[in-house]
């Protein structure tokens, strides 16, 4: 029975419900009151009944709603692993370690002839094939973190700019004053430039994963499997690939580093100058 059809006839058997308890009730002053109060409540399901042949996708979800608290995951959060080389959690009483692998890709399928594009993908057919385990390749876009490399470009800013002063008291240092205004002047255009647009770099890498009774064992097992698969991947690739260790793993995982706050909000920031 479709859905429709069966909330249709769920309602009108509460219609049907109310309407012949209100029939059965005795005559009376008080029981008229009540009957009144019935047939209203069963017309008002007659209303829902033929509503909800229009109105289903609205109605189903308010029926089985029972609490306001929706669970989007009950998982357990994932943690760094003392070696500084996996991701951590737990699914029931086993620990699951999961160790990302760089691979240094640097070719572009639009830098290929039509030949080196058939040699790539027998390429990345034979990867497929690299590990007798599950191994997941991702190629992932996101946006680069440029906040240090801009402070770094300001602290140099400054300090030639505080060169600068100081060699403007001094008459005989007239080379060197040019000399560091040259370097200012390249330094404020190379920041005028990053500034402009978001940069974004593309990595490809490996996910594998390991299950054991113990933390160390599931690390244990997933580091070997990498490193099983990163001697595969060196060998039709030509390249060395290298575990990612550190805060670098949380480029997998956590949406600030896919996007920094700092690099939206400071965009964000000029587009809304710019607008006013």
């Amino acid at each position: 029975m479709q859905i429709k059809i069966f909330v249709l006839m769920a309602f009108l058997g509460m219609s049907i419900f109310f309407i012949a308890l209100a029939a059965a009730l005795p005559p009376g002053i008080m029981f008229d009151i009540l009957k009144i109060l019935l047939l209203a409540i069963g017309l008002m399901f007659d209303v829902i009944a033929f509503a909800s042949r229009f109105y289903t996708y609205l109605l189903i979800p308010a029926v089985k709603q029972r609490s306001r608290n929706i669970v989007l995951s009950d998982e357990e959060p994932y943690n760094i692993s003392p070696s500084a080389d996996s991701i951590m959690h737990k699914e029931g009483s086993e620990f699951v370690a999961t160790v990302y692998v760089a691979i240094p890709l640097y070719r572009s399928a639009t830098e290929m002839s039509d030949e080196e594009k058939m040699d790539f993908t027998k390429q990345v057919s034979r990867l497929v094939g690299v590990s007798k385990d599950t191994v997941r390749f991702t190629s992932e876009l996101y946006v680069m973190n440029k906040d240090a490399y801009i402070q770094t470009l300001k602290d140099t800013i400054n300090s030639l700019e505080n060169e600068a002063v100081e060699l403007t008291n001094k008459k005989d240092k007239a080379k060197e004053l040019d000399r560091t205004k040259g370097k200012l002047a390249m330094w404020h255009n190379m920041l005028d430039n990053i500034e402009k647009a978001q940069s974004l770099e593309l990595i490809t890498y490996a996910a594998i994963s390991a299950k054991g009774t113990k933390e160390f064992e599931a690390v244990s097992i997933a580091q070997q499997r990498a490193r099983e698969m990163m001697a595969g991947v060196g060998s039709v690739f030509g390249v060395t690939p290298s575990v990612v260790i550190g805060q670098e793993l949380l480029k997998f995982i956590e949406p600030e580093y896919l996007i920094p706050f700092s690099t939206v909000s400071e965009q964000l920031s000029k587009n809304i100058q710019q607008v006013m």
